[in-house]
Parts: C-alpha cells; sequence; structure tokens
C-alpha cells in the first residue's frame, strides 16, 4: 500500500489568482415621463431581480391622533386593485413565484419585490396596479387594523422592542413623531379606517414623489420598453418640497426602569441621537462604534461576556432616523443587550468602565485594524445578493445622499485612523450624556442601579 501511495500522481494544487478591486455596484439613474425616478444596477448573474421602491409619505405626515395609518396603507398594498381581489393578487404573486413586502418608517414607505426575471414584467405590472390603484376595500381594511392590534401587546411584552419604545419616547419631545412607536399605538391605530387610508393615499403617493430601484441580471430584459409599461402607466400630481424639521432630544443622562416582577434578565438600551451619513464624522463614527460594540471581539463584548459573564452579548451601533441634505437630520446611538438580573448593575458600571477607559485612554491600533478589515473585507460578500445591493441603493434615496455614497463610506473606513475613530466614538457615547431603558424586576435592580450614580432614575409599569 505504501509503495502504491508514493508512486501515485496528484493533482497540482490549485493556486489562488489575483485579486479583483470591488466597489460597491454604481447605479444608472433617470426618469420616467410621469416623474417616476428610476435607478437600475446590472449585476450579472443574478437571476432573481430586487425592486424596492421608496415613497415619500413620511410617519410625521399621519394626520394627528392617526398614526400607523401609514404602515396600514402600506399592507393594504398587496391586498387588491382594481384589476384584481386580494386573494387573486395574491394567487398571481405566488404563480410569478414573487416574494413582496411593504412597510412604514420615519423617512417614508418602502415596498420590496424579489422575482426570477424570467418573470418579471407580470410581477411589475402587479407592482404597478398595487401602487395606481390599490383597492382599500372595507374589510380589508378592517381586517388589516385588526391585525396590527393583534400585535402590539405582543411587542410590549417583548423586552427588547419595549426598551427601543421607550427609549424612544422619554428621548424626544413629547410632541414629536420621533417619540411615539413607529406603526402606532392601540388608541391610534384603532381609529383608522378606510377613509383615513385612502387620504393619506392620495395626498402622499404619486410617481413625482417615488423612486424605485431594479437590481439584477437585466441582460437580454429592455427594461425601459418594461417600465414605460407598467410603472410608467401610474399617474399623479406634482410633488412638493418637503421640510423636515431639525432632530431634537434630551440625552440628560438619566435611568428609566420598566418594572417586570420576576423577570430573570433585565434588558438594556442606552442611548442618545448623533450624526447620521451626511456627516463627515459618519465614517470614523461607524468604525469607532464597532470597536466599541459590533462583534464578538468589540470592548464590551470582551468585558461583559468573555470576562465577566454577564451577558450573550452586547452591541453598539447608530441607525439613521432622518437625513437631509440640510443637515438637520440624526442618528439613534444605541447600545443594546440584556444581562442576567442580580448582575444589573455590576454590568452597568462595568459598561460605564469601558466608556471612560475608552475616553482616557483612546482605542488601539490593532482594534481599529481589526474593524477596517471586517467592514470593509466582508462587504463583497454582504452585497452578493440583488437584494442586498437594492435595500441599500433605496436606503441611500430615503436618506437623501448621493448614489456613490456606500462605494465612497468604504475607501473612507480604509483611510481612517485610530485617533480619528476614538474621537468619534467617544463623542458618540459621552458617559454623561445617555439615556438608559432598563426593562426588568424594580424590586431587585432599582437600588443597586440609584447607587451607581447615573442620573435620575425613574420606574414605570411594565
Amino acid at each position: 500500500m505504501t509503495e502504491q501511495l508514493a508512486s501515485m500522481d496528484f493533482h497540482p494544487r490549485p493556486q489562488a489568482g489575483e485579486p479583483k478591486p470591488w466597489a460597491f455596484p454604481a447605479p444608472e439613474r433617470g426618469v420616467l415621463p410621469n416623474g417616476l425616478t428610476v435607478l437600475r444596477c446590472h449585476r450579472p448573474g443574478q437571476q432573481v431581480v430586487a425592486v424596492e421602491v421608496h415613497l415619500d409619505a413620511p410617519l410625521d405626515a399621519e394626520p394627528a391622533g392617526l398614526d400607523g395609518v401609514a404602515t396600514i396603507m402600506a399592507r393594504a398594498f398587496s391586498e387588491g386593485t382594481d384589476k384584481h381581489s386580494a386573494e387573486e393578487f395574491a394567487a398571481e404573486l405566488e404563480r410569478c413565484g414573487a416574494t413582496w413586502d411593504a412597510h412604514a418608517d420615519h423617512p417614508g414607505v418602502r415596498v420590496s419585490l424579489e422575482v426570477p426575471v424570467s418573470r418579471l414584467p407580470k410581477a411589475l405590472a402587479l407592482l404597478a396596479d398595487a401602487l395606481r390603484a390599490p383597492a382599500f376595500e372595507d374589510s380589508e381594511i378592517e381586517r388589516l387594523v385588526r391585525n396590527r392590534l393583534d400585535e402590539i401587546p405582543h411587542e410590549t411584552a417583548n423586552p427588547a422592542i419595549r426598551a427601543a419604545k421607550e427609549l424612544s419616547k422619554h428621548l424626544f419631545p413629547a410632541g414629536s413623531r420621533l417619540s411615539r412607536p413607529r406603526q402606532g399605538s392601540e388608541e391610534t391605530v384603532a381609529a383608522v379606517e378606510t377613509g383615513a387610508v385612502r387620504a393619506f393615499y392620495e395626498k402622499h403617493v404619486r410617481p413625482a414623489a417615488a423612486t424605485a430601484v431594479v437590481v439584477g441580471d437585466l441582460a437580454g430584459t429592455d427594461l425601459d420598453a418594461l417600465l414605460a409599461d407598467t410603472l410608467g402607466g401610474w399617474t399623479g400630481g406634482t410633488a412638493s418640497p418637503r421640510t423636515v424639521q431639525p432632530v431634537t432630544a434630551d440625552d440628560t443622562g438619566r435611568v428609566v426602569i420598566v418594572d417586570r416582577p420576576g423577570a430573570v434578565q433585565t434588558q438594556l438600551r442606552i442611548g442618545r441621537i448623533g450624526p447620521d451619513k451626511h456627516d463627515r464624522a459618519w465614517a470614523a463614527q461607524v468604525l469607532g462604534t464597532y470597536c466599541l460594540g459590533g462583534t464578538l471581539t468589540s470592548r464590551l463584548d470582551r468585558v461583559l461576556r468573555e470576562e465577566k459573564g454577564y451577558t450573550y452579548g452586547v452591541r453598539a451601533y447608530a441607525q439613521p432616523l432622518l437625513s437631509t441634505r440640510e443637515g438637520t437630520g440624526a442618528a439613534m446611538l444605541s447600545i443594546s443587550g440584556s444581562v442576567d438580573t442580580p448582575n444589573t448593575a455590576p454590568a452597568l458600571e462595568d459598561l460605564w468602565k469601558v466608556l471612560r477607559t475608552l475616553a482616557a485612554e483612546g482605542l488601539t491600533d490593532a482594534e481599529r485594524d481589526t474593524a477596517v478589515q471586517n467592514l470593509v473585507g466582508v462587504a463583497p460578500l454582504k452585497f452578493e445578493t440583488a437584494a442586498a445591493v437594492a435595500s441599500t441603493l433605496a436606503d441611500q434615496v430615503e436618506q437623501q445622499l448621493p448614489d456613490d455614497f456606500q462605494a465612497q463610506l468604504y475607501r473612507q473606513l480604509v483611510e481612517t485612523g485610530t485617533v480619528e475613530a476614538t474621537a468619534a466614538v467617544v463623542s458618540a457615547f459621552p458617559a454623561d450624556r445617555l439615556v438608559t431603558i432598563l426593562v426588568g424586576d424594580a424590586a431587585q435592580i432599582e437600588e443597586p442601579v440609584r447607587a451607581l450614580g447615573l442620573g435620575e432614575v425613574t420606574v414605570v409599569k411594565g
């Protein structure tokens, strides 16, 4: 056996090729005669085409007392048109092999579609019908309202969701739409009826105030003709420039405990607002925040998870809320995770030590290099699918960013130094200017948390 192995001829080992330069795909931009802006991006080999439509129908445009009407409208787009009933529309989508999603958020409403390129004409026709002439049948709107009302108690019972809602409530002014649940409260959703949905649609949904993003293998597809036959038939009035009020918040250091008697864990949500993607500091903030709490190797995880065993993981991140070219937008800067109840105060104490140490000593070059490698190195994998590219391009649209923003961001991350990243993350998370939400057992955690001196402590019912 040994002699046979020694005389075998092995195939030459494959050698790695030269790495190809990568950049985030650049879209082609155009406008249809009806005013609809179109971004297209040809991605060879991507036989599942992704379509994202951004509608300039922001949450702060919802009428007073009707928070959630934008969400109901978004969900109702797929519940029938002037050509198909709700059941027929769903069946037609299924025949196309398509998936559909729609949701409302602070910048506007997004409708998402994925479909094999061979079925793109039919799917775009359905999308166009849904945007052009949604049925908004009374029975369907009533069902969607009931469904949404059923969801709210489940969200309230979820500690992570409750903590996020509570942070918004206490961080933003009471009159700001940002302070209230994105999808509405039980009171406001219950007030939504068909007339309100249709009125919101007629006031805000039109092609001139919308952008469609199409990404996939478009070779052999006459997209211009296809768009003209489908979304090009959608008509509506002109779009007036929308004024976005500056985002303000009170980040006075304080603690709010949402009492959940008997809870074995405490959900943490710590935050404030900071620069959005239009700010020159965004790339440095992304890099520094990733070093603080972006992965298992971050400082927060290293201390709270690996050294102390308080948690399965704590994350720090920045999520844009509203963005404008004029610089009046903002991002939510957050630290979130959960810890076991007896160690709530020790975990908070150590978390604040991490923040103070970071301010005093700064990041290391090794931390910065690892973050750049993780953020930039995985980008080609992150954007392998058409859906990932389309979603990011649509994000850029709703945040009023240039089409090459993502490509520029990766270049900026590579060029950002350790000192710059340190300054950005220290500015983002100052130890004395953070609002802390704790969802847990107040009887066990209130007094130890008060002793930490993180600011006024308030207890509210869970």
